[in-house]
């Protein structure tokens, strides 16, 4: 089965767009994939400020994925920083990425550039580093990313093809995939942007957790046009377009057969307000439930984090590790000392700061805990 990488950060709320765009998609894809899910709050780190905003927020994203229908008994749901191999792995990262490379990236100069007045975390020019950790730490198979991210899994891929060649064949190469499409969610008060939490204006954005009222209103207030006729045209009725493809997405059938239901904009405004709050009632009502159950909800959070410990410890053999176990055990018994062949049947260990020590006696006096 193939095994699929997905992580969000916990910034902001999710909104309808994150939900009917993509988290919909991780719930039906679990049961088709070996599906990891991460929330990364180191990640997040880079533009936290704030004491206590970074947990609270991983909580309550935490509470939506689940809420959403990520089961955690099919896929491994986890946060980055209770799963310690991903800092760990981070600096090998590090130690193996250049300096050229990671100047090189655009999504750094991008930001940097927004935020040339402000403060720039040295984090976010290592971020890919970390990501690469992410990445590589499971044997991800493919990574669904849009556009803007495909350079990240390039380097992840570059970064990987180094150290196989230092140190042996080591990490499986992932592959950037594209993500299978949902619904288009556009702003309700500007249908040629898409909905985002960063937009200047709270009124076109409509939150999971947002009240009936407040979604009925959003809707009612939305941004069509002068015209008069529903029809399903991106170009020249964007505002219509939105309307009808998120009736389409609640309700399961097409754009274009709603339009023809429709001779009015307002009753279309009304139908598709009442289906958001009629789709998202039942996930505000277990979001509520896990919200107000901290215990089952960091007792979720610890089954992922040792699933995913698990899967970490206990990786798949990649061809490379079933050759390179093959070569050692074609030796003869003279050519491998007793703890070869162990290792050699048992096939790889895990990379950990005690294996590294027990391999190496300098290793071993940099990592013991200093008692005196």
């Amino acid at each position: 089965m193939t095994r699929v990488l997905s992580c969000i950060q916990p910034t902001g709320e999710v909104h309808l767009g994150n939900y009917l765009g993509a988290l919909r998609n991780w719930v039906s894809g679990q049961h088709e994939n070996d599906a990891f899910h991460g929330i990364v709050d180191l990640h997040a780190l880079t533009i936290t400020e704030g004491p206590d905003t970074l947990g609270t927020a991983t909580m309550e994203l935490a509470a939506m994925l689940f809420a959403v229908g990520l089961d955690p008994d099919v896929a491994t749901v986890f946060v980055q920083s209770h799963v310690t191999e991903h800092s760990q792995l981070a600096w090998m990262m590090e130690c193996t990425v250049s300096f050229g490379e990671l100047s090189r990236m655009t999504q750094f100069k991008d930001k940097s550039a927004k935020r040339e007045a402000e403060f720039i975390s040295a984090g976010l020019f290592t971020y890919p580093a970390l990501q690469a950790a992410d990445i590589l730490l499971y044997d991800t198979d493919e990574v669904p990313v849009g556009e803007d991210q495909r350079q990240h899994i390039e380097i992840t891929r570059d970064i990987a093809i180094r150290f196989n060649h230092r140190f042996g064949d080591t990490f499986v190469l992932p592959k950037a995939v594209t993500p299978k499409t949902g619904a288009r969610v556009m702003d309700l008060q500007d249908p040629t942007s898409k909905m985002s939490k960063s937009s200047e204006s709270g009124a076109g954005l409509v939150n999971m957790l947002d009240d009936p009222a407040g979604i009925a209103r959003k809707f009612k207030r939305a941004v069509t046009d002068s015209d008069s006729e529903v029809r399903f045209d991106r170009e020249t009725k964007p505002g219509v377009s939105n309307l009808l493809e998120i009736l389409a997405a609640c309700t399961g059938d097409t754009p274009e057969a709603l339009a023809s239901r429709y001779t009015q904009y307002g009753p279309l405004k009304r139908d598709t307000g009442e289906a958001v709050v009629e789709l998202l009632a039942p996930i505000q009502a277990r979001y509520h439930e896990l919200i107000a159950d901290r215990g089952e909800l960091q007792a979720l959070l610890r089954t992922g984090a040792g699933k995913a410990r698990r899967r970490r410890c206990h990786p798949r053999q990649s061809p490379g590790r079933r050759r390179h176990a093959a070569r050692l055990t074609a030796r003869s018994p003279g050519q491998m000392s007793s703890a070869c062949r162990s290792a050699a049947a048992a096939g790889p260990a895990p990379c950990t700061s005690s294996s590294v020590a027990a391999a190496d006696p300098a290793a071993r006096s940099i990592s013991a805990p200093n008692r005196s």
